[in-house]
């Protein structure tokens, strides 16, 4: 049944507006007569418009989470999925989730699975949300997978926020120290020197040096500006070529600190994700091979691609990852532990949570070093420049006296 997107007035002659579904623009503006509105512009809202909008956009994943959450709740109360669909679209405030939702409902009241509707718009509902979604339908199970996985989404959205606020603080101090110094090179410091420069005495080598730093500054700053974004140009470039951006990604899995911090951060969120799609009775090696999709280092992801074959020739996945060498000595226990014991899914989430609070605290450890670093350095550098400009006053006292 087609849509229309509709503005009216009603009886007081308030303006107002809204979605509804009718077999025609005649039919429509039956309906709304009946709800006593006046019909002012009804407009078809085409299906492959609404859904070449979501496959140009994401949700964000706070929207996702909320979404998932309030369909679930509906469709564990008993309310048909279309109708469910239709209440989360009209209870959204954003345009953009609501006619989502109505392109997926309007598939889903053709005749196809939600999965399928879901899969219609790979961009807004990952390959992950889609999976655990055609799991909980082959099992009647809907409400209670659609549940877990609006608590999955939460967890990781929480997990991702936590990190950007831990790091918010030092990038915002890192700024502000690059403005300072730069202010101070380029305006504060020429005219303090020009004094000593215009007496005609020698001055020192930390002075001279600073000069040349402040007149590179002033008289190249465009040159340096080119320069710059010519470099940001050329990394987006290779960013976007494919061994370019794997040689990228094993260069900072063998950084000192930030590839370990990057690789338990992988880690997390294969067992996370690994963990939700066994709960979910989505068979392991197609939940190996989802699960490797969503990381996000190449080299990695080609490693739990070759973990997933090997579980699919008979290998168990204890070993499989063992090999890898990127999970974590205490997850692997975990895992075997499970694998053993017949409850993998129950020990990849508790190995999961464990990572993920062994990595927030490494990372607040990191931040935390990273602040007085950051304050030192920045002393520092104002420490030299107080002293080029302090020596020369202290040449010229001499020289009086």
């Amino acid at each position: 049944m087609p849509t229309f997107d509709y503005r009216a007035r009603d009886a007081r002659g308030r303006s107002c507006k809204g979605r509804l579904e009718a077999d025609g623009p005649r039919h429509g503006r039956q309906l709304l007569r009946e709800r006593g509105l006046w019909p002012r512009v009804l407009t078809e809202v085409r299906g492959g418009g609404a859904g070449q909008q979501s496959r140009g956009g994401r949700l964000s994943a706070a929207d996702l989470a909320l979404l998932t959450l309030q369909l679930s709740t509906l469709v564990q109360a008993g309310l048909p999925l279309e109708e469910a669909l239709d209440a989360v679209a009209k209870q959204s405030s954003k345009r953009k989730v609501a006619s989502l939702l109505w392109a997926v409902r309007s598939r889903v009241m053709e005749g196809h699975a939600l999965a399928s509707a879901l899969g219609q718009f790979p961009r807004a509902f990952p390959e992950l949300f889609r999976a655990t979604v055609a799991a909980g339908e082959r099992s009647g199970h809907l409400g209670h997978v659609l549940e877990q996985l609006a608590a999955y989404t939460q967890a990781r959205q929480a997990s991702r926020q936590k990190i950007q606020m831990a790091l918010v603080y030092p990038l915002i101090l890192m700024l502000a120290s690059l403005v300072i110094v730069g202010f101070l090179l380029g305006y504060v410091v020429p005219d303090v020197v020009k004094i000593f420069v215009d007496s005609g005495q020698p001055l020192p080598w930390l002075t001279r040096a600073l000069i040349g730093v402040s007149n590179g500054l002033r008289n190249h700053f465009l040159l340096l500006m080119s320069v710059l974004a010519t470099l940001f140009g050329l990394w987006r470039w290779s960013w976007q070529q494919p061994q370019w951006r794997l040689r990228w990604h094993r260069w900072v899995l063998n950084a000192p600190v930030l590839g370990e911090v990057l690789r338990a951060m992988e880690a997390a969120r294969f067992a996370s994700t690994l963990a939700i799609l066994g709960k979910s009775a989505v068979p392991l090696v197609d939940a190996l091979e989802i699960a490797a999709a969503v990381i996000g280092n190449l080299s990695i992801r080609a490693r739990m691609v070759d973990v997933a074959r090997s579980v699919r020739e008979g290998a168990t996945l204890t070993r499989g990852l063992e090999l890898s060498g990127d999970i974590p000595p205490m997850m692997l226990h975990m895992i075997a532990s499970g694998e053993r014991a017949g409850e993998l899914d129950r020990m990849l989430a508790r190995a999961a949570e464990q990572q993920e609070n062994s990595l927030a605290a490494r990372i607040a450890l990191v931040v935390g070093l990273f602040e007085p670093a950051m304050l030192v350095l920045m002393g520092g550098v104002v420490l030299l420049i107080v002293m080029a400009i302090l020596l020369p006053i202290l040449s010229l006292n001499q020289l009086v006296n």
